[in-house]
């Protein structure tokens, strides 16, 4: 029994096409849309790539502009197909090319659902990338003269005062890493080379924050020194210290920051995807009903349509059947020796004339 079996009259078939051609244009600007959202998200992750262990995440506006690019040129094409097939001469120009072009349709609307969903499930490696990259790059902030290290400082610094953030977990964090460049320091000074000797690994580390922590808030002059001794600064307490300094930590600020987009790209991405599924459920109704306008050969009579010409397990079951005897035919291939097809035939018996008997 066919799933989702309707019966057009001619007038509903041509009326149908018209809709679909129309909403074939309209999916035309949703795979702009599409390409456009990628090429956001993209740029989005290069902002701050630097501060990333990693750029696996970038996959997923790759998917986004190959779908909305791949949508630009499926739906351009039926459009066309869809204007013809409410002919029903026309559409015999179409008949070969309606099965191709309904399978990658419905390829195409699988990876729309699948970049909406990557959308949503890439945050717990975003998360350790960011982890990691943040940790990285706090390690290096102080590496100016470094190649391919030497913009890190710059970076950090940006995302400390666009985003409002200090450190990975917060401004603590900036006191277990040497982040003062050994080009500043006096070597000279005793205070200095006592403190080399007594941290961890030669680091000279400090209580103190880079400046881009001093939040633009605070009601005094920023404090970034000298921040684990309450009794350095005048009328210095912790109320004081956390309006001074951004209380939060930049790996909490570009998770939200990236999670506010996610969500808002794979919501777009989403409607995109249920409204390329109208337009393939219509597409295809068009296609069995005019398939069976020919098989009736009278174009003025009703004609059924429907997704699935058997059920759901009859279908599920006949494609297992193809996908098996594939497997068969190529396991049989292999087995095959073909050297035997260049052995030598045996030799022809010997037939004794019934005379010499």
């Amino acid at each position: 029994m066919a799933v989702g079996r309707v019966t057009f009259t001619k007038a509903e078939r041509e009326k149908l096409a018209e809709v679909l051609c129309l909403l074939n244009w309209v999916s035309v600007v949703t795979g702009g849309v599409l390409l456009g959202l990628g090429l956001f998200l993209r740029a989005e992750i290069q902002r701050w790539q630097e501060v990333m262990s990693n750029q696996e995440v970038l996959y997923v506006p790759l998917v986004l502009m190959a779908t909305g690019l791949a949508a630009c040129g499926i739906n351009f094409l039926g459009g066309k197909i869809c204007l013809d097939c409410a002919d029903a001469n026309r559409f015999l120009r179409w008949k070969l090319v309606m099965v191709p072009y309904v399978a990658c349709s419905f390829c195409f609307t699988a990876t729309v659902l699948a970049g909406a969903l990557l959308c949503y499930s890439v945050r717990g490696q975003l998360e350790e990338s960011l982890r990691l990259g943040l940790r990285n790059a706090m390690r290096h902030y102080k590496d100016t003269d470094t190649p391919g290290r030497c913009y890190l400082k710059r970076t950090v610094d940006l995302l400390q005062m666009q985003l409002q953030c200090c450190g990975s977990a917060g401004y603590q964090d900036w006191f277990q890493v040497q982040w003062v460049s050994r080009r500043y320091l006096d070597l000279t000074s005793g205070a200095v080379l006592d403190r080399l000797r007594s941290n961890v690994d030669g680091q000279f580390l400090v209580d103190g924050v880079p400046f881009s922590c001093c939040s633009t808030f605070s009601p005094r002059p920023c404090i970034q020194q000298r921040l684990a001794d309450g009794s350095a600064h005048f009328n210095y307490d912790r109320r004081s210290r956390d309006l001074n300094l951004w209380r939060r930590g930049c790996h909490q600020a570009l998770m939200d920051h990236y999670t506010t987009i996610m969500q808002s790209v794979g919501l777009i991405v989403l409607l995109i995807w249920l409204f390329e599924l109208l337009v393939l459920l219509g597409v295809r109704y068009l296609q069995t009903a005019m398939e069976n306008v020919l098989l009736l050969g009278d174009p003025e009579l009703q004609s059924d349509g429907w997704i699935l010409e058997n059920s759901l397990a009859q279908t599920a079951r006949y494609n297992l059947r193809v996908i098996k005897n594939l497997g068969k035919c190529y396991q049989a291939d292999q087995d095959h020796d073909p050297n035997m097809d260049r052995q030598e035939a045996p030799p022809p018996a010997l037939k004794v004339h019934p005379s010499a008997s």
